[in-house]
């Protein structure tokens, strides 16, 4: 049958404006669910990482902290000390909140419990896992560098350097070492250089000095703030009692002006060095060198010990006193005595007595009669 009509061409039809509307709604959430999923993602566990423990592969982890460190450095370095959790996500909790670029170099030390937000406070913070060191009043540089070289975490940087050497690394070329740190305890950053200890220590000892000299009563018989530091030294290692440094500062103030010799032994046992075997004898007294008060006239050549702030105030500030002569009691104390008779007693009363001891932590200060 032959059609009556001609046949027109197949057209698709186009869907409804409607449909269309749909479609580009449909697409543009799953883009943007695409887009924030991740990041959505990301923030729930930034989330979890800030406010939730760390797990830790030990009870306590520690980390050093270079100066100059990265973020993303720091991530690391905690991931790799015993923090469980991938460098990544580390560093995007650090930098999710804002704080990564105050985080700073020290050494940190975190235990089971602590969280993200936790870590980095403390890191923002600089509240750092210190160690201490002690420098004890009295002792020498010898002593002091022993206790150094023993301190825990403390980096050695200066074990083989000679006090000259010493000396110049901290800018005082040609000054001797002993005598000029200021004995005290000493906070320090795990893993930081001896360095760093020794000049903290050498800066107070010149600003204690400063002080003392500066207060320093008048007309003494000493010329320079070194010399003060030497007479402290001397007083420090002479007094067994605190409330006796004053006086026994007196007795050596008073020896200067008349130019009487100081003869104390704690000089002569700092002159014989190594040598000295804990007995002082006749024969050392008569051993000169040049910290022998016995033999020479006047203050040393230079300070025998570190002395304490009490020790550098005795020797601006000496007590008014008549005694040119003192004597260990045995108990820590001193006897002082105006005249060499007094003196020859309380020597044959606390000295020379079958019962009188004097206590090896006592040196034997002014122990024989004196002429």
């Amino acid at each position: 049958m032959i059609p009556t009509r001609p046949l027109r061409p197949f057209l698709r039809r186009s869907p409804p404006a409607a449909t269309w509307g749909r479609l580009r709604r449909t697409g543009l959430i799953l883009l943007l669910l695409g887009v924030m999923l991740p990041a959505l993602l990301a923030a729930l566990a930034v989330q979890a990482w800030q406010h939730g423990a760390l797990p830790l592969a030990a009870e306590r982890v520690e980390l050093r902290i270079e100066p100059g460190s990265s973020p993303q450095q720091v991530a690391r370095a905690w991931a790799e000390a015993g923090v469980e959790l991938p460098a990544r996500l580390l560093y995007e909790g650090f930098r999710w909140s804002g704080e990564a670029a105050r985080i700073r170099a020290g050494s940190y030390a975190i235990a089971r419990g602590t969280t993200g937000a936790e870590l980095l406070g403390k890191m923002v913070r600089g509240e750092e896992e210190l160690a201490t060191v002690r420098i004890g009043e009295g002792w020498t540089v010898r002593q002091m560098r022993a206790a150094l070289a023993a301190a825990e975490a403390l980096r050695p940087d200066t074990a083989a350097l000679d006090e000259a050497a010493l000396m110049a690394a901290l800018g005082a070329p040609g000054q001797p070492a002993e005598g000029r740190f200021f004995p005290d305890t000493y906070p320090y950053s795990r893993g930081s250089a001896d360095l760093d200890v020794l000049r903290r220590a050498y800066r107070a000892m010149q600003q204690a000095l400063a002080e003392a000299w500066a207060a320093r009563a008048p007309d003494l018989p000493l010329r320079s703030a070194d010399e003060a530091l030497i007479l402290a030294s001397i007083v420090e290692k002479e007094t067994g009692q605190p409330a006796d440094r004053g006086r026994v500062a007196g007795v050596f103030v008073n020896r200067l002006r008349i130019g009487m010799r100081l003869q104390t032994d704690p000089t002569v046992i700092y002159g014989l060095g190594p040598a000295f075997d804990g007995n002082l004898r006749r024969r050392d007294l008569e051993t000169d060198t040049p910290w022998n008060t016995y033999t020479r006239a006047g203050l040393p050549p230079t300070p025998i010990a570190l002395p304490g702030r009490e020790a550098l105030r005795a020797a601006v500030q000496p007590e008014a006193t008549p005694a040119l002569y003192f004597v260990a009691r045995g108990d820590g104390s001193s006897e002082f005595s105006a005249d060499l008779d007094a003196h020859n007693r309380a020597v044959r009363r606390f000295q020379l007595a079958p019962t009188a001891s004097r206590p090896a932590s006592i040196p034997p200060a002014s122990s024989a009669p004196r002429p």
